[in-house]
């Protein structure tokens, strides 16, 4: 595929995700994609996710977990079978009614015409930190 059609699979996938629209996200990715997520286990959807059942369960534990989730991009880069996708992300811990505020880069490599393999980063001291941290101890 072209970078202007990995560009807009990759935009798709984005849309999908703003509406909650995991199924979507999923038809978008090839059978073995891999998500990997660096971050401390207190943040649930850390690690890495192989294939749709576990990339399914990421955005289970990331939207089971957080309300008001918002996702902005300002920038994609796409070069050959690489789109990246700068931006914020913004979101608020269910259990601890603390806000999550981080920038955050995102790569998606393309294998054709779906998406094989994500990385994201972000602030995960930040994520951390709003998932152990109490509303009450916050203010």
């Amino acid at each position: 595929m072209s970078e202007q059609q990995n560009l807009e699979l990759v935009k798709k996938a984005f849309e999908a995700f703003g509406a909650g629209d995991v199924p979507t996200i999923l038809s978008h990715c090839t059978a073995d994609c891999e998500f990997q997520c660096p971050g401390p286990e207190i943040i649930p959807y850390t690690g890495v996710s192989k294939g749709h059942s576990e990339i399914q369960s990421y955005f289970d534990d990331l939207l089971g977990t957080q309300s008001e989730v918002n996702l902005q991009i300002d920038q994609f880069v796409a070069q050959g079978d690489t789109v990246v996708a700068i931006g914020r992300y913004s979101a608020r811990v269910k259990s601890t009614g603390k806000p999550i505020e981080s920038p955050v880069v995102l790569t998606f490599t393309l294998r054709d015409g779906k998406i094989s393999k994500h990385l994201v980063l972000g602030d995960t001291a930040a994520l951390a930190a709003s998932y152990t941290a109490t509303a009450a101890a916050a203010s």
